[in-house]
């Protein structure tokens, strides 16, 4: 088919407002490369901010070595975070979902702008105002949870919602890399890990995420948060389940799964 990426924005939308499946974009458009998808997901999202959404941040997606290895990649990739996709309280609906798994990730909440090509872990650090254990729910648009890097990030990385824990602590107060974490479900432990999976320290994930940013023109703007990546696999959740994620020194979120 003849690529038109505002076309294609609005077939994603489309999927994505009414959660229904559709075939990987890459089977059907040729030529699609990584700047294409990052226009396609960036028209989407215009999409639901024109609807009275908010740009409240932004997330990380393939911050594992092992995931960027099995996709051919050597960097990340993110998504736009907004305010609809924000839960108030950690109970995830379905309603809207088509196949969801949730992941534990560690958030950095911002005080002040970080911009620019040559970002630095220590600008990080001066900007941040706290950060927050948190779970994002991601759930592919795409058949069978199965796409490419290009289709990926034209779904926005695959983000649907996310919850930060009530308690936020200061950036200083541990070593982020050595946070452990243990995820379960229904009380059984399905996956365990430590901060050190998001590209060693969740820190250059954020150090990445200003880069990338920079190269279409955008920012980390103040008040925003960023979702450094998952610190574990990513679990599969039906109604009625509960996730329990415990943070190693920073307490835990329990999340309860409904119809």
């Amino acid at each position: 088919m003849a690529l038109s990426l505002p076309s294609i924005a609005d077939e994603l939308y489309r999927h994505q407002t009414t959660a229904t499946e559709l075939k990987k974009l890459t089977l059907r458009y040729d030529g699609l490369t990584v700047d294409d998808a990052y226009e396609i997901q960036r028209l989407t999202m215009q999409k639901y901010m024109a609807e009275g959404a908010r740009l409240v941040g932004w997330k990380m997606g393939l911050t594992s070595k092992a995931k960027q290895r099995s996709v051919g990649v050597d960097e990340p990739i993110f998504g736009h975070l907004l305010s609809t996709m924000e839960l108030e309280r950690p109970v995830l609906s379905m309603q809207g979902l088509i196949h969801p798994r949730v992941e534990p990730e560690i958030a950095f909440v911002f005080r002040s702008r970080l911009e620019g090509p040559n970002v630095t872990a220590r600008d990080v650090w001066l900007a941040t105002e706290c950060v927050v254990p948190a779970v994002e729910v991601i759930d592919s648009r795409y058949e069978n949870f199965s796409f490419t890097l290009v289709d990926v990030i034209a779904d926005n990385a695959s983000s649907a919602r996310f919850y930060l824990a009530d308690q936020a602590y200061s950036p200083y107060a541990f070593r982020l890399d050595e946070v452990g974490v243990v995820m379960r479900l229904n009380g059984e432990v399905a996956q365990t890990g430590a901060g050190a999976a998001v590209l060693g320290h969740p820190v250059r994930s954020v150090v990445e995420q200003v880069r990338m940013l920079t190269r279409f023109g955008a920012a980390i703007e103040p008040g925003m948060v960023v979702l450094t990546g998952g610190i574990t696999e990513a679990i599969y959740v039906h109604p009625g389940d509960r996730v329990e994620i415990a943070f190693a020194g920073m307490g835990a979120i329990e999340l309860d799964v409904i119809e």
